[in-house]
Formats: C-alpha cells, sequence, structure tokens
C-alpha cells in the first residue's frame, strides 16, 4: 500500500436526519484497506462505528461486519444499511471484556476526537459526560486497543484514523500513535490527500498496527 492515499471525492453512505454535514470515512478508504489486509470471511470490527461505514463495506466486500456504538439513534440507522442488523451491537466499548465477540482479524474506525483543552464531554461516553480530560482520553484508548488485542487473530492489523487538529495545538493523530503503540505493534502511518481537507486539521493518518 502507498505511503499516500488520494481520495478525489468525499462521498458518503446515506445518513440519518439531522447528520447529514457530519463527516466520516470515504468509503474509498475503508475498501482499500479492506482489500489490502483482509480476505472473504474475515470478521472485520469497528468499535465506534459511528454511521456504519466500516461495516457496511465490509459486508458489501464479503467479510463478517461486527461493531460496536454508544449511541442508539446510530445503531437504529446501522442496522437499516446491512443485510445482517445483528453485526451492530449498542454498547460501550470500555466493556468490551463483557461482550460476546468473534475473534478479529482487522478492525478499522475513526474513534471520537478531543482537544487538549476546553473540552469537557467525554468523548469516549459519546458526549454525554463531563468528565473529559486529554490524558484521560489516552488512557481510555490505549485500554481499549489492550483489550481488542487479546481478541485478535494472529497477524491480524488494527487501522486507526485521525488526524493532528488546529484546535489547542492537539497533535491528536501522533498522540494516539504513541499510546497505542504501548499495546500494538507500531507499523507505518498513511498520508489520507483528501481532495477538499478541512480548515480544523492539518494532516489526517491512517496509522496502522498488528497485534
Amino acid at each position: 500500500m502507498r505511503n499516500v492515499i488520494p481520495i478525489r471525492a468525499r462521498p458518503r453512505l446515506d445518513r440519518p436526519p439531522g447528520y447529514e454535514d457530519d463527516l466520516s470515512f470515504a468509503p474509498e478508504l475503508v475498501e482499500a484497506f479492506i482489500a489490502e489486509y483482509t480476505t472473504p470471511g474475515d470478521v472485520v470490527f469497528d468499535p465506534f462505528a459511528g454511521f456504519g461505514t466500516t461495516l457496511v463495506v465490509a459486508e458489501r466486500l464479503g467479510r463478517r461486519p461486527v461493531g460496536l456504538e454508544i449511541m442508539p439513534e446510530r445503531v437504529a440507522f446501522i442496522r437499516s444499511q446491512l443485510s445482517d442488523p445483528t453485526a451492530i451491537q449498542q454498547a460501550d466499548v470500555r466493556d468490551i471484556d463483557w461482550l460476546d465477540l468473534p475473534r478479529i482479524d482487522f478492525s478499522m474506525t475513526s474513534p471520537p476526537y478531543m482537544t487538549r483543552a476546553d473540552h469537557p464531554q467525554n468523548p469516549l461516553s459519546g458526549y454525554e459526560t463531563l468528565d473529559g480530560d486529554y490524558s484521560t482520553y489516552l488512557r481510555g484508548l490505549t485500554t481499549i486497543y489492550q483489550r481488542l488485542a487479546d481478541r485478535l487473530t494472529p497477524g491480524g492489523r488494527v487501522v486507526i484514523n485521525a488526524a493532528n487538529l488546529r484546535a489547542h495545538n492537539t497533535r491528536l493523530a501522533w498522540d494516539i500513535g504513541s499510546a497505542i503503540g504501548d499495546v500494538l505493534t507500531y507499523e507505518r502511518d498513511i498520508v489520507v490527500d483528501w481532495d477538499e481537507p478541512q480548515p480544523w486539521f492539518t494532516n489526517d493518518y491512517c496509522l496502522v498496527f498488528r497485534g
């Protein structure tokens, strides 16, 4: 896979009412990684399923999608997009030890973002609680991926999409990469070259790890 992936458009899957303008993966980005790191029948896991792009693309490509999402309205929407609505569970990924998940061949997600300051909402609670703290957020992600590592098949890959943010000089992608590198083996980073980059980030990355 190349070190830079050009994404020349921002194609979107359908969205529930009220979320039409929210940013998310381009399906082409997910397709590129699934083609590179999986084969038909593999389990593809998204711990922060969002609007379900990873799961929908995985199902379309003949992989077995498995996902978690904390927000009930998003879970309902994802179920409407999948042939197998049981592929998505409404759950807090921080409870992963208690969830009945299969062995995972590949995981790809974009975790909920947080800035270094002035961000009282906790992303890991679906922004529902006001106990946000950047260091705690990074430790929480590290714990999640430490648990996920125990469920990866040998040689399984994990891809995390994150950008470095202009707000409060938040090097989010680099900070996530450093934190997760403590529990998974860092392999490489790939720049996502959007044709219409957003003014609120500097660069967008896909960070690749293996178990």
